[in-house]
């Protein structure tokens, strides 16, 4: 197949997506500016901390040496976006460069043009091919770029032949997205997932300018580099690497004493029978927003990419009483970085562990079946293929009917709502109730009336067909779990 070389920018090519990238309807249905005379919630306390610091236009942060005179200018990060066509249709490989640029501009970037190439699989030593390395060079010195992401996870070598040949700094798809998480983490937890995640990354990708990570450290070192060393020999990238493994471990070992902490509260409810809700899907498809509909949580809501990394469980009630949990998880993406998976491990556990999962997917995204494909692809990677699973059809008030009609028909299993206008949310609560597991045991006991404390337990954690006041106490017919079943046994009537 001959390699042939798509050139477009966003103001052009990528104006068919604009709608579903910045659309003010979109917008302002799911990063709504909280009324300054309302009580904030906890999501826009958080939302409005986030904005505080804000990077801005044109500026980033460089040193550079101008005579006698070192400053510091600040500019923005100015990007050109590099992809690799090799399977799919045109518009499978534009929808992957516009979520690139998403990405980009969620990192704080300005996205000044992308190019993608069709081949067959990416060149081993430069990505996009040796040849079409002078044309990206021109491209970066013509508009004055300072990074270049790739639309894909590079290689060590790749990624110094290209720094070497472009000049300027380059980046991969795997780091962009740890960048955003780093961002992002907020909690204790999630910073040490990150962190964990960044070290794994960095730890294959230790490099330096000339041979100054080949240098033997000894016993006797200048600044007592030497000190904490295997001795005489050692050098600078094998100490930078031991170093990374040390901190890889203690980060380990922190994420562990944490994780016991989710454990205890998970075996709680398990213990309970309190059934568990967890809404997964795509990132930015609405799912703290839906979170926030259906049981009045007030979660951080903004419109970008990953804005929720620390998970969140709220507890709600069925119609006739019964209690479950309900947890927002973090977001997935296309080729959602392996290093990325392992460290939120013990955070996707809520959906592996969980008795069913509401997918979320966004019905004004350009390619939705593709949203689900890719995290349905996660799930069986963390082992939550086998949970039963509701398609909730997010921003319903932004999808065309055709769009809907087809997900409809494609997922039986679905149901189709606004986060924004309440649109189907009454549905989608009638569907995910009947879907919780219910009670196996079934029973029909007299209570007597002091035992008042067991209808209550019934009501939350019970069915209860059919309840009748008599004289001697209360006639209750129903089902109950195993445990609860027990304690009704004495009660028990045979007749």
């Amino acid at each position: 197949m001959s390699n042939q070389t798509e050139h477009f920018t966003l103001d052009d090519e990528l104006e068919e997506t604009s709608d579903w990238l910045d659309g003010d309807d979109f917008v302002s249905g799911y990063a709504d500016e909280p009324d300054p005379e309302e009580e904030l919630t906890l999501g826009a306390m958080e939302l409005a901390e986030r904005h505080q610091l804000r990077r801005v236009a044109a500026l980033r942060t460089e040193l550079e040496d101008i005579t006698e005179v070192e400053y510091r200018q600040l500019r923005l990060e100015r990007v050109v976006l590099v992809g690799v066509w090799t399977e799919g249709s045109v518009q499978d490989a534009e929808n992957s460069m516009a979520e690139l640029a998403l990405l980009a501009e969620t990192a704080g970037s300005e996205v000044l043009e992308a190019i993608y190439q069709r081949r067959t699989k990416p060149d081993p030593a430069t990505y996009v091919g040796r040849g079409k390395v002078e044309g990206l060079a021109e491209i970066v010195q013509a508009t004055g770029a300072d990074t270049v992401i790739c639309d894909g996870e590079l290689a060590p070598s790749q990624l110094r032949n290209l720094e070497d040949r472009l000049k300027v700094k380059v980046v991969d798809r795997t780091a962009l997205i740890l960048d955003i998480f780093a961002q992002h983490a907020k909690s204790k937890e999630g910073q040490a997932q990150v962190e964990l995640a960044q070290l794994n990354y960095m730890k294959q990708r230790l490099r330096g300018w000339g041979g100054n990570l080949s240098r033997q450290a000894g016993g006797r070192v200048a600044a007592g580099a030497g000190i904490g060393g295997r001795g005489p020999g050692e050098t600078k990238i094998e100490t930078d690497r031991r170093r990374i493994n040390d901190k890889i471990a203690k980060l380990r070992r922190e994420l562990k004493a944490m994780a016991g902490t989710r454990a205890t509260k998970r075996a709680d409810r398990q213990r309970h029978r309190i059934p568990s809700v967890a809404i997964a899907g795509y990132t930015n498809a609405g799912k703290s927003s839906l979170l926030n509909r259906l049981t009045d949580a007030g979660v951080l809501v903004e419109d970008a990419l990953f804005a929720t990394l620390d998970p969140t469980t709220r507890r709600t009630t069925t119609a006739d009483g019964r209690i479950y949990t309900m947890s927002d998880t973090v977001g997935f993406v296309r080729h959602l970085p392996h290093q990325l998976v392992e460290a939120f491990r013990s955070t996707l556990e809520e959906v592996g562990d969980a008795d069913l999962v509401l997918h979320v997917v966004d019905g004004s995204h350009p390619d939705p079946e593709g949203q689900i494909t890719a995290v349905r692809e996660v799930f069986a990677e963390i082992g939550a293929d086998s949970v039963p699973e509701i398609i909730v059809v997010n921003k319903a008030d932004a999808a065309g009917p055709l769009v809907l009609a087809r997900l409809q028909q494609r997922e039986p299993h679905s149901v189709v709502v606004s986060a924004k206008t309440g649109q189907g949310i009454a549905a989608a609560l009638a569907l995910v109730e009947s879907e919780l597991p219910r009670p196996g045991v079934e029973f029909h006991a007299l209570l007597p009336y002091e035992r008042g404390d067991l209808i209550n337990r019934l009501h939350q954690h019970g069915e209860i067909d059919s309840l009748e006041h008599t004289g001697e106490g209360s006639l209750v017919r129903g089902r109950a779990n195993e445990d609860l079943a027990g304690e009704l046994a004495p009660y028990a009537v045979t007749a």
